[in-house]
């Protein structure tokens, strides 16, 4: 007996193009930010939300530049980055009442990144008991709020955060 699960926003997915564009090649104008998914921009770098989430608030942390190895970042790269993984993780404690993180790079395609040329980190919020029958048994994850209503607070709560408490 085969388990299926509704997942509709894969469709557009599926059915869409083959898009040789990088994902994570974004350009200056914020015009289409909402529907990038794009929570916040830096100088050198900026934060977007996972379209196939691991959880709720899957966010990830990547350069402008096309790179394909931390190695190649510079000193202001690196630094903006971290702040946006800290930034991060206190907009997802006040939002979405994260109680712990997975943060992390997949570098290179055996290390599993999907998207191998263009590095990216992942945050992961969690939750004390997120692991619950449906991972464990069905191999599926449950997401339980719409990636829209997700952007939408996250995209309304990063500017009223700093990388450093008051």
């Amino acid at each position: 007996m085969m388990d299926r699960l509704w997942a509709p926003w894969r469709l557009e997915y599926i059915q869409g193009p083959e898009d040789d564009c990088c994902i994570f090649c974004v350009d200056e104008d914020p015009a289409d930010d909402q529907s990038r998914l794009i929570v916040i921009r830096g100088e050198y770098s900026y934060v977007i939300m996972n379209r196939y989430p691991y959880s709720n608030g899957h966010l990830m942390v990547s350069p402008y530049r096309h790179l394909s190895d931390p190695c190649e970042l510079e000193k202001q790269e690196v630094l903006e980055i971290h702040e946006f993984m800290v930034l991060s993780q206190r907009v997802l404690r006040e939002v979405c009442a994260a109680q712990g993180f997975n943060v992390g790079w997949n570098i290179g395609q055996a290390a599993g990144a999907g998207i191998a040329d263009h590095i990216h980190m992942h945050i992961v919020p969690r939750w004390r008991g997120d692991s619950n029958f449906m991972p464990i048994l069905a191999d599926t994850r449950v997401i339980p709020q719409h990636i829209e209503r997700t952007y939408t607070l996250l995209a309304k709560a990063f500017p009223g955060f700093h990388c450093n408490p008051a």
